[in-house]
């Protein structure tokens, strides 16, 4: 035990340890691939198992250092060129390592091993564990060689090994958790391993390739890598800065054929994954509804105030009767002269009994009116109406003008498409042949899904019509006949303004146009 009181041991040893460590990594690297192919409950059990088993080879080889010398004699020659055991070694794992890594890429590629369920086929416990056995041999030949030839004492070269591998048994499972959770990380080091193995092959054939240019390789290699890693979790942090029910919403949209929220040009891993198309049209609008329900304004679900049916009690009787037989609707605001001057929400029947019994409306059965402002978001619209029972509401802006109503139809409408009553013709016609006819009033959110595009809905939210967007994009009340295009990705329409009435857009004309060269191609008015 002299060696413990010699300094250049004690350096010795270090050296071998780091060098251990470092001809080591490769092998953990593979061993992490290895043991993914077992069962979950398995692979930590594999992995201990495999470098318990090899560490017992390392120290036999050591103990039979004197025959390891003998190994980088010549054993046969072909031709002027000699093989020794070392050189057979070197070559037979070169391949063994070729042949594995490529044939785990070619499954990595085809992605037979991403699709893994709760019943996948594992492999066998022991073949993983021999296959880490013999890799370790291959792996620790030239280090144990090494050894041999750095240090003189069999007691440093064993405890260099212990150590080593006590190291890499600690760090295996982090790095075999990293490897396997990356798939990028995966293929690189498979690829690690190809080069590896062609190293050793032409090292047996006695081909010189210079170990600076190959860990070289391999470091930048990593480096890449780390930034890659490094960019895709800085992604994955402002991914998750937004809101949950977004990112839900998204990647459900992503299900219906809608493109995602963050833009065409931005795609998650797990959004990119997704099946499009899965829905039917009408499955899909109503999904797509019900999601971008909430994000939607009160004007985009109110009837407008244009549009409103109500009862003036300074009509004549006869007028009002005539109005509540002709009208389809169950509920009528009751003003006194004008819609801002409500005195409260009249069942049709109860009002018309009224006018045929006592001649005119009394006002003591009216019930009370409900108003909201028009800031109001949906989801409280949604209780408001619920409590309501079956009421309409009323909808004020904030100089307390009544500008439109709301009904539980409405709501619905905003999710399952339009139902327009007995009085009402369709507010988008379709015509076939890439054509349809829509009503100024259209929701553009509805629009949108006849149409499978986006570009449509303002995202401030500054109007909620067809004619609202047309206005916004002529910047004037149109002339029948002007149009406009609207090229968004690689889908193109054209506008054309139908029909006006006074101030109002109260017809659009919308084709389809053949598809764009560019999606980026700038949008045109005429």
């Amino acid at each position: 035990m002299e060696w413990l009181l010699d300094p250049a041991a004690w350096v010795g040893l270090f050296t071998l340890i780091v060098l251990e460590i470092v001809l080591g990594i490769d092998n953990l690297v593979f061993i992490a691939i290895l043991v993914d192919k077992l069962p979950p409950k398995e692979r930590d059990h594999a992995r201990v198992t495999g470098l318990s088993l090899a560490l017992v080879m390392r120290l036999l080889l050591l103990t039979l250092m004197s025959h390891l010398v003998t190994f980088t004699r010549p054993l046969f020659h072909v031709g002027e060129m000699g093989f020794s055991g070392r050189d057979v070694i070197l070559i037979v794992g070169g391949f063994f390592l070729l042949f594995k890594a490529t044939f785990e890429l070619h499954d990595r590629i085809e992605g037979r091993t991403q699709h893994a369920t709760g019943s996948r086929i594992h492999a066998d416990f022991w073949v993983i564990v021999t296959q880490i056995v013999i890799l370790d041999a291959v792996f620790s030949l030239d280090s144990v060689i090494t050894a041999v030839g750095m240090v003189d004492h069999l007691a440093i070269m064993m405890a260099a090994v212990v150590i080593a591998m006590g190291i890499m048994l600690v760090a295996s499972k982090p790095i075999t958790t990293f490897v396997n959770a990356h798939q990028t990380v995966v293929i690189l080091c498979l690829g690690f391993l190809l080069t590896i193995g062609f190293s050793l092959m032409a090292d047996g054939f006695k081909f010189a390739v210079p170990k600076g240019y190959l860990y070289a390789a391999i470091i930048f290699s990593v480096m890449i890598e780390g930034l890659n890693q490094w960019a895709k979790r800085n992604v994955r942090r402002a991914e998750m800065r937004r809101p949950l029910r977004e990112r839900t919403a998204e990647a459900v949209l992503m299900m219906l054929g809608r493109k995602p929220l963050l833009g065409p040009d931005v795609e998650s891993d797990e959004t990119a994954a997704l099946p499009i198309e899965a829905f039917g049209d009408e499955e899909r609008n109503m999904v797509s509804g019900v999601l971008t329900l909430s994000d939607r304004n009160v004007h985009s679900v109110m009837t407008p105030r244009t549009d409103v049916s109500w009862i003036n009690l300074e009509a004549p009787a006869d007028e009002l009767r005539e109005q509540l037989i002709r009208e389809p609707h169950s509920f009528f605001p009751v003003c006194r002269g004008t819609l801002d001057e409500v005195v409260g929400i009249g069942r049709a029947k109860e009002l018309l009994l009224d006018l045929i019994e006592q001649g005119c409306i009394r006002e003591n059965r009216l019930r009370e009116p409900i108003i909201v402002h028009e800031t109001i978001e949906i989801l409280q619209l949604m209780e408001t109406l619920k409590r309501a029972h079956g009421l309409l509401v009323l909808v004020a802006d904030e100089f307390g003008s009544i500008v439109g109503v709301v009904t539980p139809i409405d709501i619905f409408e905003a999710i399952a498409g339009e139902f327009p009553d007995e009085d009402e013709a369709p507010d988008i016609i379709d015509q076939g042949h890439g054509r349809w006819r829509v009503d100024g009033a259209a929701d553009l959110h509805h629009l949108e899904q006849i149409l499978h595009t986006d570009g449509l809905v303002d995202e401030d939210e500054e109007y909620s019509t067809i004619a609202g967007y047309l206005l916004s994009r002529f910047g004037r009340l149109p002339e029948v006949g002007d149009q406009c295009e609207l090229v968004h990705d690689y889908d193109a329409f054209r506008f054309t303004v139908a029909a006006l009435e006074g101030r109002r857009i109260a017809a659009v004309q919308i084709e389809r146009l053949a598809p764009q060269e560019s999606p980026d191609a700038p949008q045109s008015l005429h």
